[in-house]
């Protein structure tokens, strides 16, 4: 009977071991964000990431995931408008870095072309 009951502890264990592991965030995987609202973490984020960079104004529109790194990599949709008289808005990809001593930086600004993900309608 004890050695039952052991066999048992030991799986339930390594079950409740396994469900831990299941429910971190992956170290390199990006995780999607819940949410995607700008909180004011995010939006501080993205202010000191940008800061010292001029000629287009970014507003932050959607936080979209994070990547467990040496740090933590952020992908946050952005509304991008160059300073230039009747610019025409688009939207843009900031990926940010945000190290360990809380300094971040951008990684990639990448174009967000919403034409290019719809299909429908088009001509094979």
């Amino acid at each position: 009977m004890k050695k039952l009951i052991a066999v048992l502890f030991a799986v339930m264990m390594m079950v409740t071991a396994v469900a831990a592991v299941a429910e971190a965030p992956l170290a390199g995987g990006w995780t999607p964000s819940a949410d995607p609202a700008v909180t004011d973490e995010i939006k501080a984020i993205v202010d000191q990431a940008l800061e010292g960079l001029v000629g287009v104004n970014y507003i932050p529109v959607a936080f979209l995931g994070s990547q467990v790194v040496a740090g933590t990599n952020y992908a946050v949709l952005c509304q991008a408008t160059v300073v230039v008289p009747d610019a025409v808005p688009s939207y843009v990809i900031i990926y940010i870095y945000r190290d360990l001593e809380g300094n971040a930086s951008v990684l990639n600004i990448a174009d967000f072309d919403i034409g290019a993900l719809c299909t429908y309608g088009a001509e094979e």
